[in-house]
């Protein structure tokens, strides 16, 4: 077992022999603790027949061990006064809990009695089979989400990425316990496991906490290095989608950047300022200047070999071509005309806000304590990352916005009732 001992602001990283990996932040005069079992393997590692299976996966590991039925599991965190949850991305499924601190034995307990002894019962996998096929119908009704769904999978179509987590109601419909279980052994081996723990916690009880349960895994594989895929999707594409809406959506999307690209500061910047807040281009313009959405936004998607960068508006059927020409019009702004230096702080300054006010808990410190290591490999000080967005300046955002900003990377997306022959005419004439 290899101990690094204590790094810096309280951070402390072992590994166990096998390969899992446990890293602690101590947050001095926190009460809470927050702990996450993170698995580097999400969903796009599945087979085109596997798709959804590791998101089912994550659902039924809340359904019974050896020791605990699935309903002594929740009634035992819910004891404690704590939460347990879970949720699944492309790259990877975290197991969480959060609860005092003094409670941590006992979390530790549940949470690894969860993840390394759950049975699989055939009749709790058959009733989370229906949960899971009604989280998909949920998902297809919701008009918003949907429509960010039906964007991803056509910008990354052909792609490891262009699938939808939650998979289809033929693959969740019809998937074997068999399936399940060997998608499961093959995917959660040890040196693809990283804890995590934040919060009022100390670092050696925790390992000695943890030792008995996950040293004893067998080593299996070494950590998987993922393969970059390049986007197969190439010209600008638009799609029509007829639905029985009040508004017309509109999504659209262009190329982003990598989670560990030197220039995710200048991205994060740019994003804001185009569509990032309510003092951003796009807010101001669509909906505080013309009244032509209450909703608009911009966010980013990044990942280990590529990203993307979307905008959501809705709007008016009339009026929905209008908005998405303000939407191509800022953004060639942002790629022809240097952004305000006031502009430039101001989104910047926003932006560490943001990240600051969200470390006041210890499930955000958590979170952000896993992710560092597992897109960097090791933690990131929050001086480092404020250095980095105090670095970004007006030029790397316009050379960042003529890199990214191309019509022929660009994807639209628009749903409600839409005359398709007209959309077509006119936002034919729209380009970046």
């Amino acid at each position: 077992m290899e101990n690094c001992g204590k790094l810096t602001n309280m951070v402390q990283e072992t590994t166990f022999d096998n390969g899992v990996r446990v890293v602690t932040q101590q947050v001095p005069g926190m009460h809470t603790v927050s702990i996450g079992v993170w698995v580097s393997n999400g969903a796009r590692c599945e087979q085109p027949s596997e798709h959804g299976t590791a998101h089912f996966i994550e659902h039924l590991l809340f359904k019974g061990t050896h020791r605990r039925t699935a309903r002594q599991i929740t009634r035992e965190i819910d004891s404690l006064g704590g939460v347990l949850n879970a949720f699944t991305s492309y790259e990877y499924v975290c197991y969480y809990a959060k609860a005092l601190a003094r409670t941590l034995p006992q979390v530790v307990d549940i949470l690894s009695d969860m993840f390394l002894h759950s049975t699989f019962p055939a009749d709790e996998i058959e009733k989370e089979r229906k949960v899971v096929l009604q989280e998909i119908k949920m998902r297809d009704d919701a008009p918003e989400e949907s429509i960010h769904d039906r964007l991803h999978q056509s910008f990354w179509k052909g792609h490891p990425l262009g699938h939808p987590i939650l998979g289809t109601d033929q693959i969740i419909g019809s998937i074997t316990r068999d399936t399940i279980l060997e998608f499961r052994n093959h995917w959660y081996r040890p040196s693809e496991i990283l804890i995590a723990a934040a919060g009022g916690v100390e670092h050696h009880v925790l390992v000695e906490l943890l030792q008995e349960s996950f040293s004893c895994l067998q080593p299996g594989e070494p950590r998987r290095t993922l393969q970059p895929h390049g986007r197969l999707a190439t010209g600008r594409v638009m799609e029509l989608c007829e639905r029985d809406l009040e508004q017309t959506l509109i999504c659209l999307g262009t190329e982003g950047l990598p989670t560990s690209s030197p220039e995710r500061y200048s991205l994060m910047v740019l994003n804001a300022i185009l569509g990032g807040g309510m003092s951003s281009r796009l807010f101001e313009e669509i909906r505080e200047k013309r009244g032509l959405a209450y909703s608009v936004y911009s966010y980013v998607s990044s990942f280990a070999d590529a990203g993307t960068l979307s905008i959501y508006a809705g709007s008016e059927r009339e009026r929905s071509c209008e908005a998405v020409t303000i939407i191509l019009e800022e953004m060639s702004r942002l790629r022809d005309e240097a952004v305000p230096q006031d502009e430039l702080e101001a989104a910047r300054e926003q932006i560490k806000g943001k990240i600051l006010m969200s470390l006041e808990s210890s499930d955000s410190y958590m979170s952000r304590l896993a992710r560092s290591y597992l897109n960097f490999g090791r933690y990131q000080p929050l001086d480092e990352i404020m250095a980095g967005f105090d670095a970004v300046t007006a030029g790397d955002l316009q050379q960042l916005s003529a890199r990214l900003f191309r019509d022929e990377t660009l994807n639209i997306q628009v749903m409600g009732k839409v005359d398709p022959h007209c959309f077509a005419e006119k936002s034919g004439r729209i380009t970046l």
